[in-house]
């Protein structure tokens, strides 16, 4: 009797980028048709306006069949917006897999079935992450380490030799081209064995955005599902990689009161209330450190602006920061709305 063919349930999570959602879905057309999986995608309008045009673009398309949006009440991140749409497809198909998908990404052919291809054949593993290309057809072959205190302290004063002796504990790692464990991978493409959620959970919700896919690759790390790099699965990142901290021009911009939320739940979560106050101080020194060397060398355009003062400001150092906050991670299948 053949094997079933693996079911996949894309999930894009949409806030006022209905143009790059179609784009993206188009993308997914040769995957759809794929005899080696089964492919549905669910699109989340994370209540922004965009669930009527996209709507009419799938019915225009003739992608009724395989796609659907559906409208999230409220806009509570990047993490609640996937995990409504992990429960709708749960609810509607049970997927074996759940492909986590950026609205600005664009899939090469067989980048999904890659990625269902690897963790078929490697069954110890939860999660697999694609490699990326920009739009001008670099390689951004990048993954990532999680972070710790020495990767604070190495991004902090970026010093050559500094640099050098702490690079074990860089956070990005530029990947070669061979499948890989790594420690986590990119949100804008990340592949989940249904286990994983049934097993830790899905996204926790106290991240409005940013560090939401660190943190949950570091919980199914932690839970026996390592994450890996299949450089086979290529996707094109419309953000190009970028963080998204810098103009055109290369100047550094300000980052969102949410970035430095993330960072301190993510440390207290991963780290203990203690040890993430002892990396708060070093990040503090790394960076006071590091923004005066680049004053002194006339790069002031890579200064974040007003980061230290930022950091310091959203430091757990501060008791009006200690409040715990109680993980919000749905438990599937439990959680399914009605």
């Amino acid at each position: 009797m053949p094997a079933a063919v693996p079911r996949v349930a894309v999930v894009i999570v949409s806030y006022r980028s209905a143009a790059l959602v179609i784009e993206c879905l188009r993308s997914l057309v040769h995957e759809q048709a794929s005899p080696d999986i089964q492919l549905n995608a669910i699109v989340v309008d994370n209540a922004s306006g965009d669930f009527a045009t996209i709507a009419s673009a799938i019915s225009a398309e003739g992608w009724h069949s395989w796609a659907t949006v559906i409208e999230a009440p409220r806009n509570g991140g990047f993490g609640y917006g996937n995990n409504f749409g992990i429960a709708h497809a749960w609810k509607k198909f049970c997927p074996d897999y759940f492909h986590l998908l950026n609205p600005d990404t664009l899939v090469r052919p067989h980048a999904a079935t890659r990625l269902v291809d690897f963790l078929e054949r490697n069954p110890t593993f939860g999660i697999a992450g694609s490699s990326f290309e920009n739009t001008d057809g670099s390689d951004w072959p990048i993954a990532f380490r999680f972070p710790s205190l020495t990767s604070e302290v190495e991004a902090g004063v970026s010093l050559g030799i500094l640099t050098r002796l702490l690079s074990r504990w860089k956070v990005p790692q530029t990947m070669s081209a061979r499948e890989q464990r790594i420690d986590w991978g990119s949100g804008a493409s990340l592949m989940v064995r249904r286990k994983v959620l049934e097993s830790v959970g899905g996204l926790d919700e106290n991240f409005f955005l940013y560090f939401e896919e660190t943190e949950f690759c570091w919980r199914a790390t932690h839970a026996g599902f390592p994450v890996a790099y299949v450089p086979q699965s290529r996707i094109v990142h419309i953000g190009g990689g970028s963080t998204g901290a810098s103009e055109h021009d290369g100047t550094r911009r300000r980052l969102p009161a949410y970035w430095f939320e993330s960072r301190r739940y993510y440390f207290v979560v991963t780290c203990g209330p203690a040890r993430a106050m002892a990396i708060d101080i070093a990040a503090l020194i790394a960076y006071s450190l590091g923004t005066l060397r680049l004053i002194v060398q006339g790069r002031r355009n890579k200064v974040i602006p007003h980061y230290v003062a930022d950091l310091w400001r959203f430091s757990v150092l501060h008791p009006r920061n200690r409040r715990p906050s109680k993980p919000q991670i749905p438990r599937y299948p439990d959680w399914i709305p009605g």
